[in-house]
């Protein structure tokens, strides 16, 4: 029998951190905590703190009575308009983390960081692809680079050891996160074909055919136990994909498919503004399809779609770190984009 392990998710109702708890959730040896601000939206063993991690004394009050927490998964984010600030302020919510939870978790094993694609300068412009984790860093601040440089300074002469996980697009569902491609895009599709319109690719072109890595939050789930528990993964950071690539322009027919659509010509949009008004559409889809009364702000964040594809540069992760520290899990990008578009039509989110 597995040693009893408790995981502390802080981000827990973002889309990493819900499938972690998702997974963790059918293994009866860990015990969870969510950390995070709102309400979990559907049934959970995991118990709930709420706590505001840009408050160091919230942070130690609420944090210092966890003292049974083994493992750490961090997928907490606060955006800010500046990339210092950025950096300044997420650091500084992991340091609070940190600070209260470590002199009370005196098992404490791991702690391990959500980070991303924008770790090799994939929000400023092109970069040398394949990406390797021990690339040259790209200039300017990066709140990546300063949460991961922070936690390996921590990590000095402690007995828990660090892992970070970098992968690219991450698709499947979760309700308020920011950062979630497939809940923008099912949303998009869902309201182009209430209005009798085809599905067109709302990028730009050289995004439709450059090339992309993508990963399932199932197997993202599988991965960030992987390597917060294999000692083979301690102290690295990973790029994580599903292991293989992927154009828009070869999985954007499936996508229509899915949805009962024709395929549409290309047109680039703004995809934030032209959506901004759509609220009241949405509401109308809900009301015909008896779906769940969820506010079209609550889904989908149009102007991380306006992001997400409007780079006109490859974007692909060499996955060999993983590969040699044992981590030889892959899947289907194109079935599980319709595998979990499948979930949340069966969650009634979409019709």
């Amino acid at each position: 029998m597995s040693a009893r392990r408790t995981a502390l998710i802080p981000g827990a109702l973002g889309i990493t951190g819900r499938c972690l708890l998702e997974r963790l959730e059918r293994d009866p040896s860990w015990d969870i905590v969510a950390l995070g601000r709102r309400k979990l939206d559907f049934p959970t063993r995991a118990r709930l703190v709420s706590v505001d991690l840009l408050d160091p004394a919230d942070s130690r009050a609420k944090l210092g009575a966890l003292g049974d927490v083994t493992h750490v998964f961090y997928c907490a984010y606060s955006p800010h308009p500046t990339r210092q600030g950025e950096s300044e302020t997420n650091v500084g919510m992991l340091a609070h983390l940190m600070d209260g939870l470590e002199p009370a978790a005196k098992n404490l094993a791991h702690v391990q960081l959500m980070l991303g694609n924008k770790w090799y300068g994939s929000s400023i412009g092109p970069f040398p692809t394949p990406t390797r984790e021990d690339d040259q860093r790209p200039m300017g601040p990066n709140f990546y680079h300063a949460q991961q440089d922070w936690l390996v300074a921590r990590r000095a002469s402690k007995a828990w050891t660090w892992s970070a996980l970098r992968p690219h697009g991450v698709w499947g569902f979760a309700v308020g996160g920011a950062l979630n491609l497939m809940n923008a895009i099912a949303c998009y599709a869902v309201i182009s074909k209430h209005l009798g319109l085809p599905l067109s690719f709302p990028g730009k072109p050289g995004n439709f055919t450059a090339i992309y890595n993508m990963i399932d939050v199932d197997l993202l789930a599988e991965a960030m136990e992987w390597a917060a528990t294999d000692p083979k993964a301690a102290d690295q950071a990973f790029n994580m994909t599903n292991g293989d690539i992927l154009r828009w322009s070869n999985v954007w027919p499936t996508l229509a498919e899915f949805f009962g659509m024709e395929v549409g010509p290309l047109r680039t949009l703004r995809i934030g503004k032209m959506m901004a008004d759509k609220g009241p559409v949405w509401d109308e889809i809900v009301a015909r399809h008896g779906l769940r009364p969820l506010k079209l702000s609550e889904l989908a964040n149009f102007n991380y779609l306006d992001f997400a594809l409007g780079a006109e540069y490859d974007q692909m992760a060499h996955m060999g770190a993983a590969r040699r520290a044992g981590w030889n899990r892959w899947q289907d990008t194109e079935k599980t984009m319709t595998r979990q578009l499948q979930r949340i039509r069966d969650l009634r989110v979409i019709p």
